[in-house]
């Protein structure tokens, strides 16, 4: 017999056992496999979720998605389900997701779906989540009325939500003080810019003319209504000229020279 044909079974049995240990080595990754999925199983069973525990995923997955200003608050509330609804056996995890594409609006819908060993399909249910955004705005305590001058005491901030927003209201109280209702506000109610006059007709006003290198101040009368950034007609006491100036703050004017 020559080397070659020595040589030549001796290769055939290499490649034999080649074949084996990989085929071995396919068989004990598929059983390890099977082990694992089995063990992750009997660690994580099926189980029937809480209403409570849906009522969170669903506020998940709005807070999720929902996008609000800093100061803002945000109350979400999802549906509340019948105590007897009969719900499913349900593997881990619980998926939870919106069930539209558009932004969050005011009311939306939350899709929740399993697995379920109880089902031949998964297990679904859609609720329905309320989202309101809430802003810090300066509300009265009191019932007041026209005319009245408002004070720290007579003010409060309160969370309101947004869609009882329709005007231009005020997030800190430094903004209204000393300033005086054209309209009657209640209790809770928020203050609006144009319940108010920061500057009244006939109040005395504190009037600043501004150039670039100097400031004067000096007193006058104002003879129209106005909120800040207004400019209104003012009368100086001094001189009794009249003249047009800019509101800046409760009793304040600007002129620029």
């Amino acid at each position: 017999m020559t080397a070659a044909q020595k040589t030549t079974p001796y290769r055939s049995i290499l490649a034999n056992q080649a074949i084996a240990f990989i085929r071995n080595l396919y068989f004990g990754l598929v059983l390890i496999a099977i082990l694992l999925s089995a063990r992750t199983y009997a660690v994580e069973p099926a189980s029937i979720p809480s209403i409570s525990t849906l009522s969170r995923l669903a506020i998940a997955a709005v807070e999720e998605k929902i996008q609000a200003p800093e100061k803002a608050k945000i109350q979400i509330t999802p549906q509340s389900l019948d105590t007897r609804v009969n719900l499913p056996n349900c593997y881990p995890p619980i998926t939870a997701e919106i069930a539209s594409n558009r932004e969050i609006k005011r009311t939306n819908t939350v899709k929740i779906s399993c697995n379920s060993p109880d089902l031949s399909y998964p297990w679904q249910i859609f609720l329905s989540v309320r989202a309101d955004i809430l802003y810090p705005v300066v509300v009265a305590k009191s019932t007041m009325g026209p005319g009245d001058l408002l004070s720290e005491s007579d003010l409060a901030i309160e969370y309101i939500d947004q869609t009882s927003l329709r005007g231009h209201q005020f997030e800190d109280l430094s903004e209204v003080v000393g300033a005086r209702l054209k309209r009657r506000v209640v209790p809770g109610q928020p203050i609006f810019e144009n319940q108010l006059c920061i500057i009244c007709k006939g109040d005395s006003v504190s009037i600043y003319a501004r150039s670039d290198n100097f400031v004067i101040k000096t007193v006058g009368e104002a003879l129209h209504d106005g909120n800040v950034g207004d400019k209104i007609r003012i009368k100086n006491s001094h001189s009794h000229k009249s003249l047009d100036a800019q509101v800046t703050a409760v009793g304040q004017v600007e002129v620029r020279m």
